[in-house]
């Protein structure tokens, strides 16, 4: 919220026991990421290979990372004040520069992609230093070391630009993989150190509201593709099927992720005196599995909507099978993280899902489709009953190592 706060400067003022709104200008920032995440999974249906899905996973994961990054800067900033609006302005147009590249970032447009993550990661951190009053001085070590460990990526990403081929992947592999480590090490640096527990504190609710909102987004994408090819297809009875089978595993998803673990991760982070080091795990790395499923999920959609009949291919077997398997298996970590044990609906479902690997071939695509869709549903309805039946003994049974 926006407050006379000269001891906090640009900062939020937290209010106890009340929780931070998102802003808009943090939701006219995400409309960004629309078309970011949409650029992903398209680039992933035209390059469904190997090396292809190699590729696909360097550039969703410094997607992901330029994005949750921002979510913790805006955790702390407040963006109902001028200069951190225009920042945020600011990288929304970096964001449409980095998603426009996204298609061709391993061919021509490599070098737009790196000068356009490394400018959005580094210089929303040196704002972010700049921001941070003398007097808080654990922040403003936090943002030195951040910002030494972005700037040696950004050189990492910039060099990868400048390359090509092989040797572009490679250092890409690298910067990405320094960066992901980087909050795992606590941000070592020489003379600093680690950074403390307390520097990385954060208004839980704020964060589990952004990291949903991202779900909603990947979610709403798959949901606008789909309709967008299904109206350009006859209307015929395979077709349809398709479709609706497409639409309500979105809604299955939506139900395994908000019904019960979204809201439970929310009151969690609220409450916790130990909110930094749950937001980076139940947040920062365990939401990448989530949507990565979900992305892949709606790449699935639109190969089976386009090509409904036939016996499956092993592409169509990887994303229609893995993209919820891998959706679940970002989901019961999340809500391990959360409840302190393993939903057992989750688990089945997932064995269910490798089960069905050994039959796919013999499918079609559309009946494939139908089949993971089933099983959604059988996780998200087993796990409503579970938990629903008796709400209240949900914390008991987090406990005592229950299971939904």
């Amino acid at each position: 919220m926006a407050a006379d706060n000269p001891r906090g400067a640009m900062f939020r003022v937290i209010v106890p026991n009340q929780h931070s709104r998102v802003t808009n200008a943090e939701l006219f920032f995400d409309l960004v990421f629309v078309f970011a995440v949409t650029q992903v999974s398209h680039t992933l249906l035209h390059h469904f290979t190997p090396l292809g899905a190699v590729h696909v996973t360097v550039l969703f994961l410094a997607v992901w990372w330029v994005w949750v990054y921002t979510a913790w800067v805006t955790n702390w900033l407040d963006p109902d004040l001028t200069p951190v609006r225009i920042l945020i302005f600011l990288m929304m147009l970096g964001g449409l520069v980095l998603s426009t590249t996204i298609p061709t970032a391993f061919e021509g447009r490599g070098l737009w992609f790196a000068i356009a993550y490394a400018t959005m990661q580094v210089g929303r951190t040196a704002f972010w230093l700049l921001a941070t009053p003398r007097h808080r001085t654990a922040v403003r070590h936090n943002a030195i070391r951040i910002l030494v460990w972005l700037s040696i990526s950004a050189v990492l990403w910039i060099a990868g630009g400048v390359v090509e081929g092989d040797t572009r992947l490679f250092l890409w592999i690298v910067a990405v993989g320094w960066e992901y480590i980087a909050p795992a090490v606590r941000f070592w640096v020489p003379k600093l150190g680690f950074s403390s527990v307390e520097a990385w504190r954060v208004e839980g609710g704020h964060m589990a509201e952004r990291c949903s909102l991202f779900v909603i987004i990947a979610l709403g994408e798959a949901v606008v593709v789909n309709g967008a090819t299904f109206a350009e297809l006859e209307w015929n009875a395979a077709n349809m099927i398709a479709f609706i089978s497409a639409l309500i595993g979105s809604i299955a998803m939506w139900w395994i992720y908000f019904h019960r673990g979204a809201e439970a991760g929310a009151e969690l982070i609220s409450k916790s005196v130990d909110s930094g080091r749950l937001a980076r795990l139940a947040y920062t790395y365990l939401h990448m599995p989530i949507i990565a499923g979900i992305i892949l999920t709606a790449v699935s959609d639109e190969l089976v909507l386009k090509h409904p009949a036939g016996h499956s291919d092993v592409r169509t077997i990887v994303s229609t099978i893995g993209g919820p398997l891998v959706f679940l298996v970002g989901t019961i970590l999340f809500k391990h993280a959360i409840r302190g044990f393993l939903q057992l609906s989750h688990g089945i479902g997932i064995i269910l899902l490798l089960a069905l690997c050994w039959f796919a071939a013999d499918l079609s695509p559309l009946w494939l489709s139908v089949a993971t869709t089933v099983i959604m549903i059988v996780v998200a309805v087993w796990e409503s009953v579970s938990l629903g039946a008796a709400p209240e003994e949900e914390a008991h049974e987090s406990a005592s190592g229950g299971s939904a």
